[in-house]
């Protein structure tokens, strides 16, 4: 099911959508300060080319936290590039929405809008991966309570 959806997703505008952050990374990028932005909008751009069967999750969740300086770094994403790459995809979504077939991939553009507002802190992984590591993670909560108790 996932490889048919990345492939009508795809042909039915990921395409634009995958191509406008890559073209925001190619902007960041020649900026030599957003370098380290550029690389995150190649990762997201090549998840908005095919979404089904991944999931941007917190980085919090892996272990693997953003240091205070994101929030810095996720309001200059903002004012330079992120509103209007959400901006796309709420507007993409809004399109997807007139049909119902259009449902679940209007539904993948919020989350895609969802990202591109502050994308710092954010990793692409597996659906397995991620329910891995939202389990572990409830785990880990479970066992705090129980320490506390």
């Amino acid at each position: 099911m996932g490889a048919i959806g990345n492939f009508l997703w795809f042909v039915f505008g990921g395409v634009m959508m995958g191509l406008g952050w890559w073209l925001a990374g190619a902007l960041a990028f020649l900026s030599i300060v957003g370098i380290p932005w550029a690389r995150a909008c190649f990762v997201i751009g090549q998840f908005a080319f095919f979404p089904f069967g991944k999931e941007a999750i917190s980085r919090k969740q892996l272990s693997q936290g953003t240091s205070e300086l994101g929030t810095i770094g996720n309001v200059l994403w903002f004012i330079f590039a992120g509103w209007w790459l959400a901006l796309g995809h709420a507007i993409a979504a809004l399109a997807c929405f007139v049909t119902i077939i259009g449902i679940p991939f209007g539904i993948q553009h919020l989350k895609l809008a969802g990202i591109a507002l502050a994308p710092i802190g954010k990793t692409i992984v597996s659906k397995e991966a991620a329910a891995a590591a939202r389990r572990q993670e409830a785990e880990a909560s479970v066992s705090k309570m129980r320490a506390n108790v």
